[in-house]
């Protein structure tokens, strides 16, 4: 088995978890045989000295096909 990394970032208003939710979520749209993922970088927007959305990084392993 071969696998290859892909690397998205998710965006999100409620907080980083839900960031890397989207992350995965929008790349299971075009990409099959996602198997595992891991967060790299959080970061995050602020506005007004407030936070108004949440970035993760996410690297995202699948399966290659044969």
């Amino acid at each position: 088995m071969t696998q290859k990394v892909t690397e998205v970032v998710g965006t999100s208003k409620e907080g980083f978890a839900r960031a890397a939710e989207n992350a995965v979520a929008t790349a299971a749209k075009t990409v099959r045989n996602l198997k595992w993922f891991r967060v790299t970088e959080l970061e995050g927007s602020i506005k007004d000295q407030k936070v108004v959305e949440y970035h993760a990084t996410v690297k995202i392993y699948f399966d290659l096909e044969s």
